[in-house]
């Protein structure tokens, strides 16, 4: 019997990228010597170089270029626009995906962080990393689809291949302008498929040195490698909660919590079921991840891109979709950084009462990566855990130097499995928080929490504060200890 399981697209991505015959692991997702030759962008000028005025004056460019032929023959294009300070180079840029065709066909004017990066000397770089339909390009993207589930070749993927391609093709479209912009740091940002195409980005270009991602996948956890047994348990478990979800309530419709097109996702509607039904086979799904997890998961990568001085920042949500392994990321993968908001991902409408209502991480990474300064960034904490009767003992520690100016826990009993319809669905409860206590000799915040007799487990991760000056300006930047599960029975 034929085993349907639905899987995320950029999972899909990683566990169906065989194609006309085996990929062996050295062959790279993405020729960088093709991605960096500026003499097959195919620009198309749509606007020149003109200063645009504003709260800062910029010169801007609009131009349109090839990323590569999706399919045989069939290229795949996107906007670029170019920002600069109105007087000379730009030294290095911020890359953003995150535009409609709509909003970068207009001049742009910058504020926030982006008014603070130009004022700086640091360009910014637009592109679109979006659903080719959004761009006028949905055909192909349509036949690129079918081709991919016949052939499972992620050069015919624009999750896999298209979008982290065009966002490489971007910057060597900046570069190729060289009476405008100046070698330099390149940082990315973005959420969802704009956190997801940067990451993997990283990996394969050395010109780029810093990626704040949001709900976007960080770590190779079994589920994201296709293992089998990790699925089956899935599934058993999203059935027998809906089972009881259904006894409560007879009339609840569950349908989409045992076939949410995103759930245990990452980006997109799935695509495992049309490789399945095109005659793949499980065991194929499993082993292709395996032998490309190397070049997607930044867990892989963590020795190379810290010897290239790499930054690196995660807002991957509690409660996501396309971030739906974080318990798994805590325990094996403490040490990436990352921010949690409690009750946060796509989807999430209930806000909970205590979550930071100040958060301003992005503009603290970005202009501490672009230009230093006093305030360092906080470093992941330690976290040790003991239990005395029924209660629940939490030490969060930072390293020497490292000093946070607030501590608060969430926490949550029996939370279902990374992924699971449970996971996504119940949130934080409300009251189920705590301001922790600073222990100044030993740089560490700590928490008890009274447990919960009837509880099997429990979930847990602490917020810590530390502002971020650039020039009269402050920013509240967060940073979260690893998210823990301690067993209880």
């Amino acid at each position: 019997m034929k085993l349907k399981l639905r899987l995320p697209i950029f999972l899909l991505s990683l566990c169906v990228l065989a194609a006309n015959g085996p990929i062996q692991a050295e062959e790279p997702l993405l020729n960088m010597k093709e991605l960096l030759d500026a003499d097959t962008l195919k620009v198309k000028v749509l606007k020149d170089w003109h200063t645009v005025k504003g709260s800062v004056s910029t010169r801007q460019k609009l131009v349109s270029i090839s990323v590569g032929d999706l399919l045989p023959g069939r290229e795949y294009r996107v906007p670029v626009r170019m920002i600069v300070p109105s007087e000379g180079k730009a030294k290095g840029f911020h890359l953003t995906g995150g535009h409609q065709q709509s909003r970068i066909e207009r001049d742009a004017q910058p504020r926030g962080v982006e008014k603070d990066l130009l004022e700086g000397g640091v360009g910014l770089v637009y592109t679109m990393v979006q659903v080719l339909a959004q761009s006028g390009q949905r055909e192909l993207g349509n036949a690129a689809r079918r081709k991919f589930a016949e052939t499972l070749n992620p050069r015919y993927s624009i999750q896999y291949w298209g979008w982290p391609a065009a966002l490489i093709r971007a910057a060597t479209t900046a570069y190729a302008e060289k009476d405008h912009f100046e070698p330099g740091k390149v940082a990315l940002s973005g959420g969802s498929k704009n956190g997801a195409s940067p990451s993997v980005a990283i990996i394969h270009d050395k010109r780029m040195t810093a990626v704040h991602a949001s709900v976007s996948p960080i770590w190779d956890s079994p589920l994201r490698l296709c293992d089998r047994k990790a699925w089956d348990e899935l599934r058993k478990f999203n059935e027998s909660y809906v089972a009881k979800l259904k006894k409560k309530d007879p009339q609840l419709r569950t349908s989409r919590l045992l076939r949410h097109a995103f759930l245990g996702g990452t980006y997109g509607p799935v695509y495992n079921d049309e490789a399945l039904d095109a005659g793949k086979k499980w065991k194929d799904l499993e082993a292709l991840a395996a032998r490309m997890a190397d070049q997607v998961f930044i867990s892989r990568n963590l020795k190379a891109l810290k010897a290239r001085k790499v930054d690196l920042f995660f807002q991957p949500g509690t409660h996501d979709f396309v971030a739906f392994d974080i318990a798994w990321g805590g325990k094996h993968h403490p040490g990436i950084p990352l921010y949690l908001r409690a009750n946060s991902g796509h989807s999430i409408r209930e806000k909970h009462p205590a979550r930071e209502k100040d958060e301003g991480n992005k503009t603290a990474f970005l202009l501490n990566h672009f230009f230093g300064g006093k305030d360092a960034l906080l470093e992941p904490p330690a976290v040790s855990t003991s239990i005395e009767g029924k209660r629940l003992s939490v030490t969060v520690t930072f390293k020497p130097g490292s000093r946070a100016e607030s501590g608060r826990i969430w926490w949550m009993y029996d939370r279902g499995p990374d992924g699971s319809a449970a996971y996504i669905r119940e949130t934080f409860p409300a009251k189920q928080w705590k301001d922790m206590k600073f222990d100044a000799g030993k740089n560490a915040w700590t928490a008890e929490i009274d447990l919960d007799a009837d509880a099997s487990r429990i979930d847990f991760f602490s917020n810590h504060r530390k502002t971020i000056r650039h020039g009269s300006e402050k920013h509240s930047s967060y940073l979260s200890s690893p998210y823990t599960r301690v067993e209880l029975k």
